[in-house]
């Protein structure tokens, strides 16, 4: 099992800058990426930003990319997710997932890829 905490939301103006962590603890020694996906109200959940614990590989979806910037600290068990120019389109419940090791490598552009989740940290930007 690993456990996910995340921290950081709030509210933002538009143009503005938030960062985002998460914290995993528990099984961290079969990690293979850390990612965050979000969920706006209506809409299903998407991909946002993908890491690989060991070697930093960095995966972003297009609607983010040059704006937000995905981290890690190994020592820690962190993982951040460095968001500027927000748009309101950002608006949305910002979830920390974690995919452990396997003998293949999973998409991580998908949920379906993941095993474990955090609680959620609300984002929200106004215009």
């Amino acid at each position: 099992q690993v456990q996910l905490v995340e921290s950081g939301g709030g509210l933002v103006q538009a143009g503005g800058s938030l960062r985002l962590s998460c914290a995993a603890s528990g099984r961290t020694f079969s990690m293979y990426a850390m990612g965050w996906f979000r969920q706006a109200p209506g809409k299903e959940r998407e991909f946002v930003a993908a890491i690989t614990w060991s070697a930093g590989s960095l995966y972003y979806a297009d609607s983010v990319k040059g704006r937000f910037t995905i981290s890690r600290d190994k020592a820690k068990n962190t993982v951040y997710l460095q968001m500027n120019s927000l748009k309101p389109e950002d608006t949305a419940v910002y979830y920390c997932t974690n995919a452990e090791k396997r003998s293949w490598l999973p998409p991580l552009v998908s949920s379906d890829s993941y095993d474990y989740w955090g609680q959620g940290t609300q984002v929200t930007v106004s215009s």
